[in-house]
């Protein structure tokens, strides 16, 4: 069930340590070593924990216990997980929006970064790893930086806390099956924690048309996971911790449609004039339906910290190492397809190897300060090759130089060949970034404490830039169940480098990928966030949360879909504003709890100054002067749920409701699509069989009542093809603790 998992926190890092107590644990044991060991496992998670605070952001909880409670328990995927949190929207390709960002998640395991990778679809991190999961964001303290919308960050289970495992089996709709399994333990002062799972179905990418299996949507996902924990002494750990995803999709088709509509393609005119569309021809073919493309994804990411932890109290300090390997592969198939539709058939491959150093520590000043203080480097080698097939077109002039039967219209500037030709454009970039920050956390009065610290940031890569950000949070506690937060926090957020598009514009000069050459590199967005919330507890059952924000920005990043393959390429609009109101309500008694998320938010930019060529020469002039809604805007977002056992049955349910993201109208973002529901059911129940207990069967219902709705309806700025919610899903399970 859930267990106040989405109040903002508001209390010190210290009480956010292991949700599972030692004394639990110890009372399972008759071994006075493995309790010492068990009390001392403890003592230095909380060190840990207590190295980093949240004080003053918004925080939100979901254990692990609320994530086997929900429908489709841990089979689910983490996307859907962060969804139940306040001011969390949803987007096709399983992206995430929190308080009208794009993006800017920052995932983090145990508290340290996890380096952003490339994949658009998968889900590097399984939920089956959590032992609880936090979206920690507002108004955040000097630790956190670079990616502020959101910090994800995932307490992974340990053999410790969380001995013995499981092996479980789940499927259903749309040709779904899930096997997985889990187990930990320890040994002495060892302990370990390991998952492996195995998903395949027929709905590994949004469907395009609202089916509910789609044409040409199969997808194969293995995750791994590993955590490796020694107790070096009473003051000292070393922590490994490994995972690995291998994912491969196909891009789903729409039924019955046919190359056209390419009038927007710079020196192509229309071959009939009364429809506007230019059809293009390649090797004789002009006409290939929809269903017969071939288009298909890879992504795979290794992952792959090592961390030192020395706790003596008063002064705590932890060191880690990352890396993480990520890449992305994209095929358009042998037909030729994407270049009848597109004007481009482009293979693609993208890498990005990141590593780096994240070195922190706490000291204990008496009682009224606690000194926090950290030191962050990451480095990426970034790879980028493409290889487009492209028809080519005569030079621009006002009689074509090469009259041919493609073009209708001989004054303007047509197709001059049906054979396709090849543009290479491979390119590397070496990108590092580094941070520096110090805060003290005060108590100056009883029930009153104030956070303030300065963060300074520093990156180069396409570009190169640097900030001075300070922060302040204040906490107050008027009363031992009313508690007040308010902040403000300097941001400083370079793009994502390792999605900078880095073509080279001359090189598709007179052929059908032509564009402007307008292309200015996107820069750090540079933001001042201001943050005011309120918790109150009406009991001991009832707690209630209200929390606004305001952020101001300077190149203001968002991120867009351009072209065939699904890679994500950033963007600036020169001014952007974003300000919402966050209702959270929660429930637990008993066997019963429930929760309640309530959202308004606004996101508007104005003036794109880079990347520039991806888009309409009409929207940017409009753009230019006017502000506009951002595309990923969902004015109202709400999430509900309920959890009860009865009788040995869990008896869950949740909802996700939106008023839609934006679509084009009259201008550039300018309407929303349909508001939506999605309601889901899930049953489960232990059992035993032949006198042996640890059996589970669940059974859940995604999208009760079948709702068709769109997420995205292919208009937009920065957006690709039309994607829907899934359809209703009928799925069972079957488990056996080990």
């Amino acid at each position: 069930m859930y267990r106040n998992s989405f109040l903002a926190t508001t209390a010190v890092a210290a009480l956010l340590a292991s949700g599972v107590s030692a004394s639990a644990q110890i009372g399972d044991q008759s071994s006075s070593n493995v309790e010492t060991v068990t009390v001392t496992a403890q003592k230095l998670a909380d060190a840990r924990a207590g190295i980093q605070t949240q004080l003053g952001a918004s925080t939100y909880t979901i254990t692990a216990e609320d994530i086997k409670a929900a429908p489709g328990g841990d089979n689910t995927l983490l996307s859907q997980v962060i969804l139940q949190a306040p001011g969390v929207a949803q987007d096709s390709f399983g992206q995430l929006h929190v308080r009208g960002e794009h993006n800017g998640l920052q995932y983090r395991l145990n508290g340290i970064i996890i380096p952003e990778g490339i994949s658009v679809f998968g889900q590097t991190l399984d939920p089956r790893l959590a032992d609880g999961v936090q979206l920690i964001t507002g108004a955040l303290p000097a630790e956190y930086g670079l990616r502020t919308a959101g910090i994800i960050d995932v307490k992974t289970k340990t053999g410790t806390f969380d001995p013995g495992g499981e092996i479980s089996l789940y499927g259903g709709s749309h040709n779904e099956i899930a096997p997985s399994i889990d187990y930990g333990g320890s040994s002495g002062h060892f302990n370990y924690f390991v998952s492996g799972d195995y998903m395949a179905n027929s709905l590994g990418v949004e469907s395009p048309d609202g089916r509910s299996t789609p044409n040409h949507d199969r997808t194969k996902q293995w995750h791994g996971f590993a955590y490796l924990e020694d107790i070096l002494n009473d003051n000292s750990s070393l922590t490994a911790v490994l995972g690995t995803s291998n994912d491969m999709f196909q891009i789903p088709n729409q039924v019955g449609l046919q190359p056209g509509g390419l009038d927007g393609i710079v020196g192509l005119g229309p071959l009939s004039p009364a429809s506007g569309d230019y059809v293009l021809q390649a090797g004789g073919q002009t006409a290939l339906p929809s269903q017969t493309l071939d288009e298909r994804q890879r992504e795979i990411t290794h992952y792959g910290i090592l961390s030192y932890l020395y706790a003596t109290g008063a002064f705590n300090v932890q060191v880690s190492t990352f890396g993480r390997f990520s890449s992305l592969r994209y095929t358009p198939g042998a037909n030729l397809g994407d270049l009848l539709y597109d004007g481009i058939g482009q293979t693609a491959y993208k890498r990005d190897e990141a590593y780096g150093l994240q070195a922190e520590g706490a000291y204990h000043i008496g009682d009224a300060h606690t000194v926090r203080a950290g030191v962050l480097y990451q480095a990426d080698d970034i790879v980028s090759n493409t290889s487009s097939l492209v028809l080519p077109t005569a030079p621009g002039s006002a009689v074509n130089p090469n009259p041919n039967p493609l073009c209708s219209d001989p004054a303007n500037t047509c197709q001059t060949s049906d054979v396709p030709f090849a543009i290479v454009d491979n390119g590397t970039k070496h990108a590092w970034s580094y941070s520096l920050y110090i805060q003290d956390e005060w108590k100056v009065l009883q029930g009153v404490t104030v956070n303030y610290g300065l963060r300074y940031d520093q990156y180069k890569a396409f570009d190169a830039e640097n900030q001075l950000s300070p922060r302040a949070n204040i906490v107050w506690k008027p009363t031992g169940s009313t508690t007040i937060h308010g902040g403000y926090a300097r941001y400083f957020s370079p793009p994502p480098i390792e999605l900078v598009a880095t073509k080279d514009l001359a090189l598709f000069d007179n052929t059908t990928s032509a564009t402007g050459h307008t292309d200015n590199v996107p820069r750090a967005e540079r933001a001042d966030y201001y943050d005011l919330g309120i918790e109150q507890k009406l009991s001991d059952a009832i707690s209630l949360g209200l929390d606004s924000y305001y952020k101001a920005s300077h190149n203001l990043v968002d991120e867009g879909q351009f072209g065939a393959p699904i890679i994500l390429t950033p963007f600036n609009y020169r001014s952007g504003r974003q300000y919402g109101v966050e209702f959270t309500g929660a429930y637990e008694s008993g066997d019963f709890s429930a929760y309640l998320n309530a959202a308004y938010e606004r996101a508007v930019g104005k003036d794109i100054v880079s990347s520039e060529y991806q888009f309409n020469p009409v929207d940017l002039a409009y753009i230019a002067t006017r502000y506009i809604p951002l595309d990923h805007q969902q004015i109202v977002s709400l999430s509900a749920g309920a959890s009860y056992l009865w009788d040995g049955m869990r008896l869950s349910t949740d909802m996700l409701c939106g008023t839609g993201l934006r679509e084009d109208g009259a201008t550039p973002n300018g309407g929303h699509l349909p508001a939506y529901v999605q309601i889901n059911l899930g049953v489960s129940r232990q059992f035993s069989v032949a006198g042996a207990d640890g059996y589970t069967a669940r059974f859940d219902v995604i999208n009760l009542f079948d709702t068709k709705y769109e997420i995205r309806n292919g208009t937009g700025i920065g957006v690709g093809a039309p994607q829907f919610g899934p359809r209703r899903g009928f799925f069972i399970g079957l488990s056996k603790t080990l």
